[in-house]
């Protein structure tokens, strides 16, 4: 099996080979799913995982902008379009100058797997640009998205393509976005996830996936007859994903003592409570601040400076802040320190050297596909809601996404438990969601 796994691998990295994020990603996959696909007849010599691994369509164009002060900027647009044998391609719009074809390829095949397990029918894409939000003015930033939907539109639609919001991409400029959509094509369709509630948003979407990730660790702590309650938790992150799970944590009775962004993280021993953290949604949502502001306020607390919070003693790890942001090394400490339960916020947040050591541990641990869910079956949520004209109540969308996200977990127990009572969430969130998809594609024909 570790030859077949290689031989599959080699052609992968053949094929991309400047890619090594979208090598990584298809790698975590290839381990589970393959010995799976060669356990099952109805897949075997179909050669379903290398169809899935290519794209259907990667689409790249050059966005042109004028600047405040008359200077002309060029950036570079994506979007690609990964599988749609379930629906049409869904999927975030990151803005930051560190995307590329690779991060956008490993995000859209992540999201093939995590909107199959939503159970909702959504197929798999990503997009953004190297755009980098942070310093320009709403003026600017308008522009610039008016530019990039100004050449995307060509490629969407809300029976073919359907974004959202990513790293970058908030509600801001989900607005602007949707402006020029609906201006150009002269139509007010739910294209764009994300919206504001006056014109065709859901509510709870901005929350989904912090709370997602909460519901999801509290759906694994059940198996060990415990809870939320009363635990340590240390996040990273300081975004959107980040603020709300520590205001799900705050309401289910846990203690958030760690929160951090790109300059560094704050512990503060005494936790962040909900006061606190409106705070922090102030700082980062309106002021724009960096998190290094926050001892200033609360003096009690501790600032350190370029660290990550893994060498924090907590019960349960919420890395929400990036890909890779938690290494070998820092699963090592969180383990030492008696950390029980990690349930990833962002996607890949964990490098492979990481989830070894947390298998090895046999502690929980839920990877983004499956536990970050929540985001985007809220934004299919959204979607339900605009082909109704109708919006659901806030209690209705949580109740919604709360059986999402036990689904999922659910689906994971079915593909993953060992014959000692062990989860590896990875094989079953993978399997999982390999297996509708490729149902899909046998079904569908060689195409």
């Amino acid at each position: 099996m570790k030859e077949k796994i290689e031989t599959f691998m080699a052609e992968v990295r053949a094929r991309n080979t400047y890619e090594p994020e979208f090598i990584q990603a298809v790698q975590e996959v290839a381990e589970t799913v393959i010995p799976f696909i060669s356990s099952q007849e109805i897949y075997n010599g179909k050669n379903i995982l290398l169809r899935m691994i290519e794209p259907e369509r990667v689409i790249t164009f050059r966005i042109s902008w004028v600047d405040d002060h008359g200077e002309i900027h060029v950036n570079r647009g994506y979007r690609i379009q990964m599988n749609s044998a379930i629906g049409p391609y869904k999927g975030g719009l990151r803005f930051h100058p560190t995307v590329n074809l690779s991060i956008l390829k490993f995000l859209a095949f992540e999201q093939v797997f995590k909107n199959s397990l939503t159970t909702l029918p959504m197929g798999g894409g990503k997009g953004g640009s190297d755009f980098d939000p942070k310093g320009k003015s709403d003026a600017e930033i308008m522009r610039f998205c008016h530019n990039f939907m100004a050449e995307l539109y060509r490629h969407i639609g809300s029976n073919t393509d359907v974004p959202a919001g990513d790293i970058g991409v908030g509600s801001r400029e989900i607005g602007f976005l949707f402006g020029m959509y609906r201006k150009i094509r002269n139509e007010f369709t739910g294209v764009l996830t994300g919206k504001g509630l006056s014109w065709g948003g859901s509510l709870i979407r901005p929350e989904a996936t912090g709370y997602g990730i909460v519901y999801f660790a509290e759906n694994m702590l059940t198996t060990k007859k415990d809870s939320i309650k009363g635990k340590i938790i240390s996040i990273s992150g300081s975004g959107n994903v980040a603020q709300y799970a520590a205001e799900k944590v705050i309401q289910l009775g846990g203690k958030v003592v760690t929160i951090s962004d790109s300059s560094g993280y704050i512990y503060d021993e005494n936790g962040i409570d909900l006061e606190k953290l409106k705070y922090v949604m102030h700082l980062k949502n309106v002021v724009r601040g960096r998190i290094n502001e926050y001892v200033k306020k609360y003096p009690s607390a501790t600032f350190f400076e370029g660290e990550t919070p893994w060498n924090t003693p907590c019960d349960i790890a919420l890395p929400c802040a990036t890909q890779n942001e938690l290494n070998g090394k820092d699963a090592k400490a969180l383990i030492k320190n008696g950390c029980i339960c990690i349930s990833e916020g962002a996607n890949m947040p964990s490098t492979p050297e990481a989830i070894a050591e947390f298998h090895k541990a046999k502690i929980l641990f839920a990877p983004g596909k499956a536990s970050n869910a929540g985001g985007v079956a809220t934004s299919g949520l959204e979607m339900t809601q605009n082909s109704l004209r109708y919006n659901w109540t806030r209690k209705e969308v949580d109740q919604k996404l709360q059986q999402i996200m036990s689904s999922i977990h659910a689906s994971c127990l079915e593909y993953g438990m060992d014959d000692t009572g062990y989860v590896d969430y990875v094989k079953g969130a993978n399997i999982a969601g390999f297996v509708k998809v490729a149902d899909a594609m046998l079904a569908q024909g060689v195409i």
